[in-house]
């Protein structure tokens, strides 16, 4: 191929199909000259060229089917198609355009028009193309630096998430237990990769609220006082203010701030019910209460995997969403599913 371009020209007249043949060598470009229809679509679709510049009327198959084939193969379909022809009626023309074509040259050719608009179609397509391959590799640049964003905006949930338990370290390791038992429930739902990466951010930091209570309440060994309780809930809302002018990628402030909703109604910290819990909080909600029934605490024993299904099952469809608890119940009892062993160097629950 050329610089100038790489041009077929097709036409049944042996003397047109010279002449257009001539005109376009003299200027520089590579030229191909077919002298059918047939002959045309084999040449493109074996080696693809630049430009086409196609007679209307020809025997057996007209400019007209050449061009349909063409644009129907997806080698030659953003090839750009002339037409060139003695006929001028206004409704060959439309046909022309609606076929594909990109303009149109009447016979006999002016030499420095046609010239022009070779001109014009290879240049616009070439930087259609350019701007095509720009596009691709900004895009594949954009896809490299939001894969590097989400997985600092993970390692940010990590560290919010120890700093959350170093004040609480009878539960070390519990937001990464809820976000892997999370992580699995949304694989079981089949919940799309990108929102479940959202997921496990939002479950290894949805404790975060938690810094603005005391830590003798976060520390009390046994049953919370009433005020403590009441003081204990406003948790959700302290994580979703420090949270909620973040512009994260996933609904992070939302879930952190409903993820004790129930829907009943009867959870906090605004007795949401069923339709105003996004489905990121519910399964996290599931979650979060497997792994503290599941756990062991300084003040109590942790239940086995069979009870604490047996608590949910109790409230599906009543605290709990009813396909994010049968989810669970498959991957326990039918996925062998279990809680990750603890890590010795993070975890001592």
């Amino acid at each position: 191929m050329t610089d100038k371009g790489d041009i077929l020209a097709v036409d049944d007249t042996p003397a047109s199909l010279k002449l257009l043949t001539e005109i376009l060598k003299a200027e520089g470009y590579e030229v191909r000259a077919a002298i059918s229809g047939e002959l045309a679509l084999r040449s493109a679709n074996s080696n693809p060229p630049e430009l086409v510049l196609l007679d209307i009327r020809m025997p057996t198959m007209d400019g007209l089917e050449v061009c349909r084939r063409l644009k129907a193969e997806i080698r030659t379909r953003d090839v750009p198609v002339i037409f060139v022809s003695a006929l001028s009626e206004s409704g060959d023309v439309v046909q022309c355009f609606n076929v594909g074509g990109v303009d149109y040259v009447s016979k006999p050719y002016r030499r420095e028009e046609l010239l022009a608009r070779v001109r014009t179609h290879l240049e616009m397509n070439r930087l259609r193309n350019h701007l095509g391959e720009m596009l691709e590799e900004r895009t594949s640049e954009l896809r490299a630096s939001e894969k590097k964003l989400k997985e600092n905006l993970l390692h940010f949930g990590l560290a919010m998430g120890s700093l959350v338990e170093m004040r609480e370290p009878h539960i070390i390791g519990h937001q990464r237990r809820v976000a892997n038992l999370a992580t699995a429930l949304a694989l079981e739902m089949q919940l799309p990769e990108d929102r479940i990466a959202g997921l496990n951010l939002i479950c290894v930091m949805h404790d975060i609220g938690e810094f603005s209570i005391s830590t003798d309440i976060l520390g009390k060994r046994g049953p919370l006082s009433e005020i403590d309780f009441d003081l204990l809930k406003q948790h959700p809302q302290q994580g979703y203010e420090l949270l909620k002018e973040i512009d994260f990628p996933w609904p992070i402030a939302t879930t952190v701030l409903q993820h004790h909703e129930r829907i009943d109604g009867s959870g906090y910290p605004h007795g949401l019910i069923d339709r105003e819990i996004i489905l990121e909080a519910k399964i996290l909600a599931v979650a979060d209460v497997m792994e503290a029934m599941v756990s062991r605490r300084p003040y109590r024993a942790g239940m086995g995997i069979e009870a604490a299904l047996q608590e949910i099952v109790r409230h599906r469809g009543i605290f709990f969403d009813a396909a994010v608890v049968d989810a669970c119940v498959r991957l326990f009892q039918d996925r062998g599913y279990r809680f990750p062993a603890p890590d010795p160097k993070t975890d001592n629950s």
